[in-house]
């Protein structure tokens, strides 16, 4: 009977020993990413009941597998931890989000986010928006003006918390940009295209752009506008209008700086909104721009 207790004690010790740790490990792609970049994470932890992941660029998440979006390059350290009762297990991984070749921008809205790439043909204008987004001049500001089947309108800094009625449409920097007119830019579906004045040199304003929504476009209108205007369009670009439609009658006229390559449906919902006097949506739609790099 004296050697009971011992031996009882000895069998919870040893029970008590072999209580399994949780496996922290998980996978990310091995193919080289470019921002922006969403990226699912394979978890293949062992014995664990709960996860917490840091994705190392302030995001989190508690999913077994999360999918996190990545909008800038950098490198980043992912840790992952996984835990059983009270025990928790640590894994670090650390991935590099390289940056995009192209000049991207990205336009978050109400209806959903747009990502556009800024042309190089269109340094004035590209450097001038960019500079613009980055000092965030462009967040919390309307799409004042919208126009549905033709485009959508913003980039006036007096729109910022503009009490309902407002007439907008006439802000920006004094100092207007040059005309940067490129003959393989058009007026196509989805393009970023500098608003301006009625004034003679066609300068744009320094802040206040449109995206094109457009409408179907016909052979015979750009016959006739090639008469008009006194250009040719090349046969990809009367391809693509047949294909996506836009608003060629402004070719030329105003300069096209960029284009939306993701995220098209998002002018379509803008476009369809309620709007009152003046094209003004009655109810606020507000932009945050962030620059991709």
């Amino acid at each position: 009977m004296r050697n009971q207790i011992p031996l009882l004690l000895l069998a919870a010790l040893s029970f008590a020993s072999c209580a399994v740790k949780p496996v922290a490990n998980f996978t990310a792609p091995a193919d080289k990413i470019v921002a922006p970049a969403e990226i699912t994470f394979t978890n293949t932890s062992i014995k664990a009941e709960t996860y917490a992941w840091d994705f190392g660029d302030g995001g989190t998440s508690t999913e077994a597998s999360p999918t996190h979006r990545y909008t800038h390059s950098g490198n980043f350290t992912v840790v992952l931890k996984a835990t059983k009762g009270s025990k928790t297990v640590t894994r670090k991984q650390m991935i590099q989000v390289t940056a995009p070749e192209r000049c991207l921008v990205e336009i978050e809205t109400d209806y959903g986010t747009m990502t556009a790439e800024l042309y190089n043909a269109t340094p004035k204008h590209r450097d001038n928006f960019i500079k613009l987004a980055e000092e965030g001049y462009y967040n919390d500001l309307l799409f004042h003006r919208v126009i549905n089947g033709f485009m959508i309108q913003g980039g006036d800094p007096n729109s910022r918390n503009a009490p309902a009625g407002q007439s907008l449409g006439f802000g920006g920097p004094s100092q207007l940009i040059p005309a940067e007119f490129v003959d393989s830019l058009a007026h196509l579906k989805g393009a970023i295209c500098a608003a301006r004045t009625n004034n003679p040199e066609k300068k744009s304003s320094g802040s206040q752009f449109y995206i094109v929504q457009g409408s179907p476009v016909t052979d015979e209108t750009l016959t006739q506008i090639e008469t008009m205007k006194r250009f040719h369009y090349t046969p990809e670009q009367r391809a693509e209008y047949l294909a996506v439609g836009g608003t060629p009658h402004l070719d030329r006229d105003y300069t096209v700086f960029g284009r939306v390559i993701k995220g098209l449906d998002v002018i379509d919902k803008i476009g369809a909104a309620e709007t009152a006097a003046g094209d003004r949506p009655k109810k606020d739609i507000k932009m945050k721009i962030r620059v991709i790099k």
